[in-house]
């Protein structure tokens, strides 16, 4: 199964909150997952991070699978932000990890739920 993550169960962890650690820990330790993160996610991560945080962030990231953007995925992200941005204010970066998971097969690990309100995408509170 593949679980993506989002840029907030990532961001937590950097900051060491105990309840990410455990969350992270406990998919990393399940077979049946396979980590991955979608490109603007990382992109939020990587971009914001730092100077004294590269090394720990570099090596949290390469636990995980970097989702590559392509035209379906910004097509599919198109036509979700295009019917949940006036109703629920979906923002271009969760419309595209929701196209990941579509397009790609998987579901979503976030503590923002209402950012996915999208009926065809499974998402799953961190915790």
């Amino acid at each position: 199964m593949k679980a993506f993550i989002d840029a907030d169960v990532l961001i937590w962890h950097l900051r060491g909150e105990r309840k990410a650690i455990n969350y992270l820990r406990k998919m990393v330790n399940d077979p049946a997952m396979e980590l991955w993160t979608g490109a603007m996610q990382r992109a939020e991560v990587v971009f914001f991070m730092r100077p004294n945080e590269e090394e720990l962030t570099m090596l949290l990231l390469s636990q995980f699978k970097t989702a590559v953007v392509d035209q379906s995925i910004v097509d599919e992200a198109g036509r979700l932000f295009r019917t949940w941005n006036p109703s629920h204010g979906v923002d271009p970066n969760d419309a595209l990890l929701a196209a990941t998971a579509l397009v790609n097969g998987g579901q979503i690990h976030t503590l923002n739920k209402k950012h996915y309100p999208m009926k065809d995408v499974v998402v799953n509170k961190a915790w």
